[in-house]
């Protein structure tokens, strides 16, 4: 450990220092190690993931460390580098260890080939449905991101040290999954970390703009969702994206939610949410983003096949005809 760390990152470890060490182990223990995360990644998801990579990249230069998981549409390779692509040879030719981090469901682990690691650790700040690892699982649900908690346990590796890049990473995930440090769960602890990251010396301001840079075709689908939305009687604001609609604005379903936080500042709105399909023959569905000033919508979430946060969920239905049905169950908590 580091003395000069913030007490509140130093008693994290002394009040996780078992699963800390048994993390240190693995990873001083493999040779051959995969940083996995959830699949339609966000900032956190990436940021967690290539914080992760790049602080084993330059700590272990003997190992040999990847990262997996699908493309990102704008976020590669503006903010994150594009995915490394493995064959199956690869997973089945040795024993490796698997780091999975920001996702507590192993359906939504971005690259199915983790199950072939011979050790897993699991990082995460979401609600566990089924075990991922079965030691090594570091999980507080009360943090603002996973970035904040993958940033505990590296900073705390005795005798390593965080790259200004890693830190970088990490950052953009704390902001991301924080909301900018504006939602309930951003705590002390969140700005004691995000405090030791900006002082490895990453620039600050050129990080936000990168993070929030939008081009003129975001400027058409903002325009397109502001003049289609729709508000229910306590509250509700939403907006659809048919695959039509999504071809017309040259966005794909996984940008359909870019717009979601328009209203996050609007009187009279108590939540809102980004309804968008996707018509991928294995699982078609509309994918629902949903947000919220302060009543928690994660029980709605989960009762239609998603979760998440308080504030910020994630649901989905398999057809319009479960539109109303939806809407009223997240209007009913405003009423």
């Amino acid at each position: 450990m580091k003395e000069t760390l913030h007490p509140l990152i130093l008693q994290t470890y002394k009040d996780n220092k078992k699963t800390f060490q048994a993390i240190y182990r693995a990873i001083e223990r493999y040779d051959r190690i995969v940083v996995f995360r959830h699949i339609k990644p966000d900032f956190d998801a990436f940021g967690c993931q290539m914080g992760f990579y790049t602080f084993l990249k330059d700590n272990f230069p003997n190992k040999e460390i990847h990262f997996v998981g699908d493309h990102h549409p704008t976020f590669n390779p503006r903010l994150f580098p594009n995915p490394e692509t493995l064959n199956n040879d690869w997973f089945l030719q040795g024993d490796f260890l698997g780091i999975v981090c920001d996702v507590g469901d192993p359906e939504r682990i971005a690259d199915p080939r983790f199950k072939h690691a011979r050790y897993k650790v699991k990082i995460d700040h979401h609600p566990c449905k089924k075990e991922i690892a079965k030691r090594a699982t570091y999980v507080n649900l009360d943090s603002a991101s996973a970035s904040e908690l993958v940033a505990d346990v590296l900073l705390n590796f005795k005798g390593k040290k965080l790259s200004a890049e890693a830190a970088r990473y990490l950052f953009i995930g704390i902001v991301g999954d924080s909301g900018r440090f504006l939602y309930d769960s951003t705590s002390p602890h969140t700005f004691a970390v995000a405090e030791a990251l900006i002082a490895t010396g990453f620039p600050l301001h050129e990080t936000y703009l990168a993070m929030y840079e939008k081009n003129i075709d975001s400027l058409t689908s903002l325009g397109y969702v502001l003049s289609h939305f729709s508000v229910t009687e306590h509250g509700v604001a939403y907006y659809l994206l048919p695959s039509k609609v999504q071809e017309e604005l040259g966005i794909t379903p996984i940008l359909g939610k870019e717009h979601v936080n328009a209203f996050s500042n609007i009187n009279g709105i108590n939540a809102w949410c980004s309804i968008t399909e996707d018509p991928q023959p294995k699982d078609y569905c509309w994918r629902i983003s949903i947000r919220s000033k302060k009543d928690d919508i994660s029980g709605v979430a989960n009762k239609w096949g998603g979760g998440g946060h308080p504030c910020a969920s994630g649901a989905r239905i398999d057809s319009l005809d479960d539109l109303d049905a939806f809407l009223k169950d997240l209007d009913n908590l405003f009423a």
